[in-house]
């Protein structure tokens, strides 16, 4: 057997590696190659590997070189399709369109006057994303049409897939939600079930669709899908969520009460993507911001949000951290500075009217209030999902608590809770029964109000949202007409199961463990216990529960 087989035969066994997501293999295999000759197609392979393990750098330059590489040989596809993949990286990655502008040229040239191959579809995908990023998706939908004709033509799936998913996207961006939600589901259905030639088309495909489930507020597809990608990527022992797609997934694993998980991915994005496109970075940021707050980790989430800058998410974030701070005037500028950079027709736009609108109310501005929610009330009727009609339907509420219509208020409130119920979004729904025995709190219909408080302070209790979980306490005293009910039992149910474990010995690092919390969380609520039982030590804290009967 030649050499020249020999080589060819081990460039492809890395291949066949890396469809299967056999790194360690892969990498053995074109090692081996490399150590005879600089061999373009085994650079190439080499070139995946470290875009899968997020070093761009390592993957940069091992891509100009099997381009130089391909470009001697005169292996014009070769070098026009590393061409293409060193400008998508310098796009996606480092976040500069003239030098991806750059090398997307250069590739069309080398393929100017070849045959027809899927080298040119995938350069009308590469065009496609420029069209979007310059909000043209007409033509976006004409350039992936034809990805899509190439890649059936040469018997591409993962081209043609991925021309579908890209599809779903401009429409999208053309108001067509249902068609270009079937065309991402198609896609990422696809991708799943291993049709894909290649993995990293199938990963582009899943991100497209979790991108645009957490941007419309999709919760239940966005769920749905995250449930069969993280089954695939364990069937696969491949990372099938990475660089930005992680932010993504954390947002629809935070709304969805995941908080652990949510955490996991939060935190790896934020720690993984600092050197990487400053956009992606500060999308993490801003996400985990808004998980700390929902922790009532508010010095945290602050500094989050503060370190995201101008990010349109961070700065509504910091607008709800003014306002639970009593500061509702800076809280409605915060807002309104978020709104200014999103495009009028943008679901993104929905935390920043809804902070808005409360801001609004606690300045006593009923009219700019209305004027907003009329707004959010728009475009969840735009784009229909459970969780910004819901939304919708708590600001309407609040409108209607402020008119002292408690009867009006009671009704969106429960839509509001049945629409956040559907979506999966605990969380938002725990809050909205929270504000509902709120409003009927000074009614005659105050058993109802103990009710609704009581289920929100056990969800809110679940998730660990301290703060929160605080307000529902404090109602239910308030409600009770004395504070007897704190008196007699001053810990919260998880406070109680920590203290048990505190008295068993355990460090805070066991407990969180036992506990599936962060350790952070059980300091916070062991400091809030002595706080309680007015103890300075856990020792005095335990004999104290003890005397009383709580342990």
């Amino acid at each position: 057997m030649t050499e020249s087989t020999l080589t060819k035969e081990a460039v492809a066994e890395g291949y066949r590696a890396l469809t299967r997501g056999g790194w360690v293999q892969a990498r053995s295999c074109f090692d081996s190659v490399l150590a005879q000759n600089n061999d373009p197609a085994a650079l190439e392979g080499l070139s995946w590997i470290y875009w899968w393990q997020e070093d761009l750098t390592a993957c940069l330059a091992t891509r100009e070189q099997a381009y130089r590489e391909y470009h001697a040989a005169d292996d014009l596809l070769g070098a026009a399709r590393m061409a293409m993949w060193i400008g998508d990286d310098h796009l996606w990655y480092g976040g500069a369109f003239a030098v991806a502008e750059g090398w997307f040229a250069r590739a069309r040239r080398l393929l100017d006057g070849l045959d027809e191959s899927p080298e040119h579809g995938w350069q009308a995908v590469f065009d496609a994303y420029l069209a979007l990023a310059s909000r043209q998706p007409a033509v976006a939908r004409r350039l992936v049409s034809e990805a899509q004709r190439i890649g059936r033509a040469h018997g591409v799936v993962g081209l043609q897939m991925f021309g579908v998913a890209m599809e779903g996207v401009a429409l999208l961006e053309q108001g067509e939600i249902a068609a270009g939600l079937r065309c991402l589901d198609e896609a990422t259905t696809a991708a799943l079930a291993g049709e894909y030639e290649e993995l990293v088309p199938a990963i582009w495909s899943c991100c497209l669709l979790l991108s645009a489930c957490e941007e419309l507020r999709d919760d239940e597809r966005g769920w749905q899908w995250s449930q069969q990608i993280s089954a695939f990527s364990n069937r696969l022992g491949v990372p099938f969520v990475v660089g930005n797609c992680r932010s993504h997934f954390g947002c629809i694993l935070t709304r969805r009460g995941r908080w652990r998980d949510a955490e996991r991915e939060l935190v790896t994005a934020v720690e993984r993507l600092p050197h990487g496109p400053q956009a992606w970075y500060v999308d993490a940021l801003a996400r985990l911001g808004d998980l700390r707050r929902r922790q009532g980790r508010q010095t945290e989430a602050r500094q989050a949000f503060e370190e995201a800058g101008e990010q349109w998410f961070a700065q509504a974030g910091l607008a709800a951290l003014h306002l639970e701070a009593g500061d509702a005037a800076g809280a409605a500028a915060l807002a309104e500075r978020a709104l200014g950079q999103l495009p009028e027709a943008s679901p993104k736009r929905v935390d920043a009217l809804e902070v808005g609108v409360r801001a609004r109310l606690a300045l006593q501005v009923p009219d700019k209030a209305a004027e907003l929610a009329r707004e959010l009330r728009h475009l969840a009727a735009t784009f229909g999902t459970s969780s910004l009609l819901a939304t919708a339907q708590v600001c309407e509420a609040r409108l209607a608590t402020a008119n002292k219509d408690v009867e009006l208020a009671a009704r969106h409130y429960a839509d509001a809770i049945a629409g956040f119920d559907r979506a999966g979004t605990p969380y938002e729904a725990a809050l909205a029964r929270l504000e509902l025995a709120q409003a009927l709190a000074s009614t005659a219909c105050s058993e109802l109000a103990v009710i609704e408080a009581r289920r929100a302070w056990s969800t809110l209790e679940a998730l660990d949202a301290s703060r929160e979980a605080d307000r529902a306490t404090a109602l239910l005293a308030e409600l009770a007409g004395n504070d007897t009910t704190r008196e007699s039992c001053p810990l919260t149910r998880r406070q109680v199961q920590i203290l048990k474990l505190a008295a068993d010995g355990l460090t805070e690092r066991q407990i969180a463990d036992h506990l599936v919390l962060s350790e952070h969380t059980v300091h916070r609520h062991l400091a809030n216990i002595y706080t309680r039982l007015d103890c300075s030590s856990r020792a005095a804290a335990v004999a104290k529960a003890g005397r009383i009967g709580l342990i």
